[in-house]
């Protein structure tokens, strides 16, 4: 069986067609870029833009040699989570999407919890809390700074449901994204019209929201315009798809208790299977439902690849090889030199006004070895308090499996071991969020368990495993224990705010 798997991410998008026989892979890719120039917070793309990269890579995919796209029987969707995708009556984009990176809601998010009644009686009704980034606040923020835009929103959609809408024309959304949103209630696994209300109380906003749909079912067929331009058969199934994070768990095995991934991606995640929903009552780990039937307790810092590229390419200059190189070349703890990563403000711990902060600066640590030692080391920091939390709310892990970018760098799998203390492991297909939605595909036209099918289908790349050092592993608790003590004075302080101030003026 042929099944495509589309990755919409915040930096560019990614399909893989995925013989089921063969354990065959083909892929294309496109990358695009945020809208430059906007005030700091705000982070935006068109959708058209994702369009336009789908296009384009089922374009080469076509030209590829051995694959024949008139055997695709499902297609499957992985989008980035929270976007706000705002449509007409008409069903046209009103406005270019605000994106899961998006802090400029904070205030929203503070009015919004104040209608709920306060931190506790919102997460009673939502089971999450309402960080920015979330879907919630970017509604409030339409209506408040743009009110002609907001008198046109007829249509709330996310990322993958825009992408399912183009590939199907019909309007439909799914549990797991779903759970992102602020106006989803994870336990009942329905729309909440009290969250609703509390965004906006004189508006029908529920009559913008799309129908869900279960994650096994099909949520429709492709357009027979886009099979013709294809070259697929007019019946092939649109699964429901699902948010890079629920896809993610799928394409790394995830989908049964013991195991945890973590995505070193844009932003960072880590995640487990649940059959039961976790509740966070610091609301630091959200309580997604997964896209498998069951819930995925999550965390999600906001600052992973974000903060080593600014390293490795604004800062350094150098290439991947060379960045490697330098990692390879420094010692656990690089010699003292500790950076708070928080270049896009922070959701875990909650600190949306953050900014970058080095300790332990001084001639010896001022090299370009120490510092891409110090950027791996901070983001791997800040993702292992997200584990840490995790494991209070019960979730175990026999082995950390790695997806997403970071994931193919030797040096950081075993930086990962040693920071966490426990064996890492990586999947032989590193598309993750792709693979997983071209094997929620599969599920869709086959059924069956998604179990039984993730278990002939996944399989763990023996190359990539490692296993922690005792010796990194005790340097590391020494310098992640200061490392969390310097964030929690840093998040104090008064120090972030004073930072936004001098750069807006």
């Amino acid at each position: 069986m042929l099944l495509l798997g589309i990755d919409c991410g915040t930096q560019g998008l990614k399909i893989i067609a995925w013989d089921s026989e063969a354990h065959r892979i083909w892929a294309a890719s496109r990358s695009y870029d945020l809208i430059e120039g906007l005030p700091p917070g705000h982070k935006e793309q068109h959708p058209r833009i994702w369009i336009d990269a789908l296009e384009n890579c089922v374009a080469a995919l076509q030209g590829q040699q051995g694959l024949d796209l008139s055997r695709v029987k499902g297609i499957g969707v992985s989008g980035q989570q929270h976007g706000f995708v705002a449509l007409d009556k008409e069903h046209e984009v009103i406005r270019p999407a605000k994106l899961w990176n998006d802090t400029s809601t904070a205030r929203q998010c503070k009015q919004i919890m104040a209608a709920s009644g306060g931190p506790q009686a919102y997460q009673e009704e939502i089971g999450n809390l309402l960080p920015p980034g979330y879907t919630a606040s970017k509604i409030l923020w339409l209506k408040q700074t743009e009110s002609r835009n907001y008198a046109r929103l007829r249509h709330i959609l996310l990322p993958h449901d825009y992408l399912n809408f183009f590939l199907t024309g019909e309007l439909f959304a799914e549990f797991g994204d779903a759970s992102g949103t602020g106006y989803f209630k994870v336990r009942q696994r329905e729309w909440s019209e009290a969250a609703l209300n509390w965004i906006d109380a004189d508006t029908d906003l529920l009559a913008c929201l799309p129908r869900l749909v279960e994650s096994h079912r099909p949520a429709g067929s492709l357009r027979p315009d886009l099979a013709r331009k294809w070259g697929v058969s007019p019946r092939v199934l649109v699964s429901s798809g699902g948010g890079d994070n629920m896809m993610g768990a799928i394409g790394s095995g995830n989908v049964q208790e013991g195991m945890v991934t973590v995505s070193l991606g844009t932003s960072g995640t880590l995640f487990a299977h649940s059959q039961t929903p976790v509740i966070d009552p610091q609301g630091e780990i959200a309580a997604f439902c997964g896209s498998t039937g069951g819930w995925l307790p999550l965390g999600c810092t906001m600052n992973v690849t974000v903060a080593t590229e600014a390293v490795r390419a604004g800062i350094l200059d150098c290439s991947f090889e060379e960045f490697e190189a330098h990692l390879n070349s420094t010692p656990p703890g690089s010699d003292g030199l500790i950076l708070l990563p928080y270049l896009e403000g922070e959701r875990m711990p909650n600190t949306p006004e953050g900014t970058g902060t080095a300790v332990g600066l001084r001639s010896s640590t001022a090299t370009p070895q120490h510092l891409a030692r110090a950027a791996v080391e901070g983001v791997t920091f800040g993702l292992r308090y997200g584990f840490d939390r995790l494991r209070d709310l019960g979730a175990s892990a026999q082995h950390i499996c790695l997806i997403g970018g970071g994931s193919r760098s030797p040096a950081w799998r075993q930086i990962v071991a040693d920071v966490f203390g426990t064996t890492v492991v990586a999947p032989v297909v590193e598309e993750g969020p792709a693979f997983g939605a071209a094997l929620q595909a599969g599920w869709c036209v086959s059924g069956g368990s998604i179990q039984d099918l993730v278990s002939h289908s996944f399989e763990l790349d023996p190359l990539k495993e490692c296993h922690p050092n005792l010796e990194n592993r005790e340097k590391y608790e020494e310098t992640y224990r200061l490392y969390c003590r310097l964030s929690d004075e840093l998040r104090r302080s008064s120090i972030f705010p004073a930072h936004r101030r001098l750069i807006s003026h």
